[in-house]
């Protein structure tokens, strides 16, 4: 199971799908459902240098939505700069680590509960993953 998901740094708003794998396809769609979730308004999103983030696949896509999305790459090395990295280490803290499941359903359902409890106070998210990293 893969995880890609994204915090509104504003907000504190967390949105994330679950994936059998993560490729350029993936992400272009993860793309479009990110566009239909903020519908207005700028989105810039900040990235690792993963190589699907620059894959040949999505470039007519960001061209198409320039107005609307931007993708700002961190340099590499540094997870600490970006805020999501926090929220997959609390995520393992919290659901992953010391814990056993007897299915991978069992794992997803209380991931997605994680996910769930964190949106219902988004605006202690952020400063909670500010510890984290």
């Amino acid at each position: 199971m893969k995880l890609i998901g994204t915090l509104n740094y504003e907000t504190g708003d967390i949105f994330c799908i679950e994936e059998e794998r993560y490729d350029a396809e993936t992400f272009l769609r993860f793309l479009q459902l990110v566009l239909e979730r903020y519908p207005t308004g700028k989105i810039v999103m900040i990235l690792d240098n993963d190589r699907i983030h620059h894959a040949k696949l999505i470039q007519p896509f960001l061209e198409e939505h320039k107005d609307r999305l931007e993708l700002v790459f961190l340099p590499p090395y540094s997870p600490q700069l970006n805020l999501i990295e926090g929220l997959w280490k609390w995520l393992k803290s919290d659901v992953i680590y010391n814990v056993f499941y007897s299915s991978v359903q069992e794992i997803k359902e209380n991931v997605q509960a994680f996910i769930q409890r964190i949106n219902q106070k988004p605006e202690q998210t952020i400063d909670r993953l500010c510890i984290q990293l």
